[in-house]
């Protein structure tokens, strides 16, 4: 008899394992692909033009037929923001709970050309895509509406934490659904996967409830305004502060798109609660005693077009900022926005701004579970395998540390990057073979993805300019015509171009006198103003050839 075909759960992780954003999670059985998140991540600052940064696709658009669906765990940019990307290529239904879903149609209806099925899920329920049988449940994060995923699978139940943090007292007053959890320990999980970012963190995250009176200190000894900078998808933490600003007599301004826009869907929704009345244009403040002012904005990473950003730069069609103004930045800069998170604080001193931030004063309480809250997840759910994602990688080696510290196998703990793939069968879990993925950068235009030679040549154009080269030639003899034709942009100073030119023409002229094809010569000249450029100014930029036929 045949021997019969060994049953395979694929575990890919497109994006989030190995970097901080960008999470995005494939379960694959018997060639059926369950999707969880497609996220964005933020580029560095060497990262010039680059809006955002997405998963590589490819993997699930090359079986684009077998894809079951998407379920979206919650509605942060690093879970949701590549889905109207991903969905032009895969359009299949998305499952999401009701902020969540509002979120991704708020983002697809600005991007052309996209249109999905959306279905409204909710904790403690449970539905069937293919394979898997998938169940909801809450988990406490910085948002409303955070779900970790119960996935039974024909070999054992996946347990998908999702963002999260133990907080008995959280913002919203749902703490993580502690008895599903426990329940799924009792039934035998084959598999966690759980979130690591802030696995270097000892004990336990601080509560919500800690941060809430930190902040109700600062408004009520501010002498002028209070300025508040967050994510605008920070929903919990936007009631907390209308709370809190309505207890010590001021009112609100809602000032970014993204802050207007999610304050807004959240109202509808029902998810924040905030008197209309408490609320002001921006456009009116000045009708309102400084004392009595407070200003919810976007720019706590930095960002170049948001609120925060434009009032520290003094952009004239942003809030102007003045001495008394007390700004608070409520979040704590992601991996690669440390140095524009830097300009903005320094920006905000300049301007006379009292500023607080995480570093000197505790504005700011992360949404993900520290070391202690780790391991009682683990203790908890009782997994016979984990695979630590949502990390960079020394995180995701610390939540290995922990597990190990807890008494769980070295083998049977994998720690992955984006790419690899663990493949468990009846016998046990291993690494498969890992599959290509990419980098895949988006512009401003949020349209275009750039390649990573483009990127390469921006980097290049950034550190030593551009030099163009134009040489006329007559169309019937092939001669130089004139002298060559020199301009450079970002190089060097007028005079110091004006000297380096000159050294050029000569043996320029010399190339083009030795004939050739227009490609011959091209190349040519390109390989001699390059090696001399370097040799007389120690400097290597970009060289673009124009060869003429006039």
């Amino acid at each position: 008899m045949p021997a019969m075909i060994q049953q395979v759960l694929r575990v890919i992780p497109l994006g989030g394992l190995g970097e901080i954003g960008r999470n995005m999670l494939v379960l694959e059985y018997d060639e059926q692909l369950l999707i969880v998140d497609a996220g964005l991540m933020f580029p560095d600052a060497d990262m010039y033009g680059v809006e955002y940064i997405i998963p590589d696709f490819t993997y699930v658009v090359e079986r684009v037929e077998q894809v079951l669906g998407i379920v979206v765990t919650h509605g942060h940019e690093d879970h949701i923001g590549a889905l109207q990307h991903l969905l032009r290529q895969v359009p299949v239904p998305v499952y999401a709970t009701p902020l969540t879903r509002a979120l991704i149609q708020s983002r697809v209806r600005d991007a052309r050309g996209v249109a999905t099925q959306m279905i409204d899920i909710k904790p403690r329920d449970r539905f069937q895509l293919g394979p898997f049988t998938i169940e909801c449940f809450h988990m406490s994060h910085s948002i409303p509406d955070t779900l970790g995923l119960a996935i039974e699978t024909p070999l054992g139940l996946v347990v998908h934490s999702g963002d999260f943090k133990l907080d008995a007292s959280p913002a919203d007053g749902l703490p993580s659904d502690i008895e599903r959890l426990t329940s799924y320990g009792e039934r035998g999980t084959l598999l966690l996967l759980s979130d690591s970012t802030n696995a270097e963190s000892p004990g336990t995250t601080a509560s919500e409830q800690a941060l809430g009176v930190n902040l109700r200190n600062l408004f009520e000894t501010a002498p002028g305004r209070v300025v508040i900078a967050m994510f605008a998808s920070n929903i919990s933490r936007v009631q907390q502060v209308a709370d809190i600003a309505r207890a010590t007599g001021r009112r609100i301004a809602l000032v970014g798109k993204s802050m207007v826009n999610n304050v807004r869907i959240a109202s509808e929704l029902g998810y924040v609660n905030i008197d209309p009345t408490l609320f002001i244009p921006a456009s009116q403040l000045h009708s309102l005693p400084d004392r009595e002012a407070a200003i919810i904005c976007t720019g706590s990473q930095g960002e170049s077009a948001s609120a925060l950003v434009r009032m520290g730069m003094g952009d004239s069609s942003a809030l102007s900022l003045q001495p008394g103004d007390t700004v608070i930045v409520s979040a704590a800069p992601i991996p690669g926005n440390e140095e524009s998170v830097n300009r903005t604080l320094d920006n905000l001193f300049r301007l006379g701004a009292q500023v607080y931030y995480d570093d000197v004063y505790d504005v700011h309480v992360s949404g993900h579970a520290s070391q202690e809250e780790l391991k009682e997840l683990i203790r908890l759910v009782r997994p016979r395998y984990l695979m630590p994602i949502h990390g960079e990688y020394r995180h995701l080696v610390w939540h290995r540390r922990l597990a190990e510290s807890f008494g769980m196998l070295p083998e049977n703990i994998f720690v992955l990057e984006s790419g690899d793939v663990l493949e468990i069968t009846n016998s046990g879990a291993v690494l498969g073979e890992r599959i290509g993925v990419e980098t895949v950068y988006v512009d401003r235009s949020g349209k275009t993805t750039i390649g990573a030679e483009t990127l390469a040549e921006r980097s290049m154009l950034s550190q030593d300019g551009i030099l163009v080269v134009t040489v006329n030639l007559d169309k019937y003899t092939g001669g130089l015509v004139g002298t060559a034709h020199f301009m450079s942009r970002g190089m060097l100073t007028s005079a110091d171009a004006e000297a380096l030119y000159k050294q050029l023409r000569e043996p320029v002229a010399t190339a083009v006198n030795l004939g050739g094809s227009k490609n011959e010569l091209t190349k040519r000249l390109d390989y001699l103003v390059a090696r001399l450029v370097e040799d007389l100014t120690g400097r290597r930029p970009v060289i673009v050839v124009q060869v003429l036929k006039v």
